[in-house]
């Protein structure tokens, strides 16, 4: 379910980059590329299991397939969360900058 969650996401992304947002002030293809750095962990550690479990990959508990997606949507959350600071950072639209020197 990380995998699925983290692809999801790289791939909504990137769409959303490609079509729409590829403004590089606000940094869209740091966090696309945050995604495809995480499927690419998950994609991985998928691997791994699967030498090391063979046909019980394929298998999983509810418990595991739970865990699993709230450990996805953290990993998503994080890159979010990550992204957002990183543009409050930087403020390249100046939004930021202009509300706190406001002077009434």
């Amino acid at each position: 379910m990380t995998l699925l969650i983290t692809v999801f996401a790289a791939v909504i992304c990137t769409a959303l980059w490609y079509f729409k947002l590829h403004d590089s002030k606000l940094m869209f293809g740091r966090l696309c590329l945050m995604y495809w750095g995480a499927a690419l962990m998950w994609t991985v550690d998928a691997v791994f299991e699967y030498v090391e479990q063979e046909a019980a990959f394929f298998d999983p508990a509810a418990h595991d397939m739970l865990n699993d997606a709230f450990l996805g949507l953290s990993a998503a959350a994080l890159g979010l969360v990550i992204w957002l600071v990183m543009l409050l950072i930087k403020d390249p639209r100046h939004v930021l900058r202009n509300t706190l020197t406001k002077k009434e």
